[in-house]
């Protein structure tokens, strides 16, 4: 009898990782000038990371994650990558305790202290607040002894100042709450030391804030319906604002059709301008020429830079996004 070999051939294998499935994309980039070409690459596109939200706001980049606030529904959320959804972060993340008389609750605008820790503007408080350790400390709170009316959004100088917006979109009936303290809609500056300063009480609807590269230009938007635009004011020696200049005009893209109005707004590296408004991120040079448009098809609220500082996130009505840039945010 024959003696039987059994051959066991093993052919060597792979194990492939699925490739993740590829983000939604929203909107379309649109280029206006040859300058955008230098900012946004020909293939960039505008990605859906989390949607669901009431109006979502105030995007910064915080702890290695997007953080952004929902502010009629009093929470700020959670977005790192990997992620399929947004995570609850604060609840409540601007009214602290049921208070009647207010449209908008939650927080709205954020930004980080040169410590990096958190800092919120909260409606429902009516005030500028830092969070840490799982608390709320308040850092402004009024003026010559009145309430705010509902702080918006923030920028800080490399001093440490706080420069803050404070319309009255919070409050029920706006400017016509009877909770409403102050008899105008300002632009404050805090100090370190707690002192509040009024830089202007020109503006009735102002909103988003950001400073130039060199912080010698002080930008603040406008969401007023019928006339959308950008201030520019020169930053004085003394923190103060001086020669206050329309530097964008929006009011031709509210007529064509645009969706939204300025509202939040950052700065590049360069100087550029990444401001929401009619039809979406508008992207304007340093002299105001607008270059392109991120068009997201819906009101857009406010965009921050975020990972190395070349991403822009950008909160759009209900939804978060995304879109890769050529640049980076000033101070990365």
């Amino acid at each position: 009898m024959k003696n039987l070999f059994c051959f066991l051939v093993v052919f060597p294998f792979a194990v492939f990782a699925a490739a993740p499935s590829p983000l939604p994309t929203v909107g379309t980039v649109e280029r206006l000038d040859p300058a955008f070409d230098a900012l946004i690459a020909a293939d960039a596109k505008l990605e859906k990371l989390a949607e669901g939200f009431k109006w979502s706001e105030g995007p910064v980049w915080y702890d290695g994650a997007v953080v952004f606030s929902d502010v009629p529904q009093n929470i700020a959320y959670r977005w790192k990558e990997g992620m399929t959804s947004a995570e609850v972060f604060l609840k409540p993340s601007g009214l602290l305790n049921p208070t009647p008389g207010f449209r908008e609750q939650g927080s709205n605008g954020l930004a980080l202290d040169l410590q990096g820790k958190l800092l919120l503007c909260q409606h429902g408080e009516r005030q500028v607040a830092r969070y840490e350790n799982g608390k709320f400390t308040p850092l402004a709170t009024r003026f010559d002894g009145k309430r705010f009316n509902s702080p918006n959004d923030l920028a800080l100088r490399r001093n440490g100042d706080i420069y803050f917006t404070d319309p009255s979109y919070g409050l029920e009936k706006g400017n016509d709450s009877p909770l409403k303290e102050l008899p105008f809609n300002g632009v404050f500056r805090l100090t370190p030391d707690g002192k509040v300063t009024l830089l202007t009480k020109s503006i009735n609807f102002p909103n988003g804030i950001a400073f130039s590269p060199d912080e010698k230009v002080l930008y603040v938007a406008v969401s007023d319906g019928k006339a959308p635009r950008i201030m520019a004011y020169d930053v004085t020696a003394d923190g103060g604002i001086a020669g206050e200049r329309v530097f964008f005009d929006a009011l031709a893209l509210k007529t064509a059709g645009g969706k939204g109005s300025c509202d939040g707004l950052k700065i590049d590296r360069a100087g550029n301008l990444w401001a929401t408004g009619p039809g979406g991120v508008l992207v304007i040079s340093p002299s105001g020429k607008h270059l392109g448009t991120l068009a997201t098809g819906v009101p857009t609220a406010n965009c921050g830079w975020g990972d190395d500082g070349s991403t822009l996130y950008i909160t759009a009505n209900n939804m978060l996004l995304r879109v890769k840039t050529k640049t980076k945010g000033a101070g990365w």
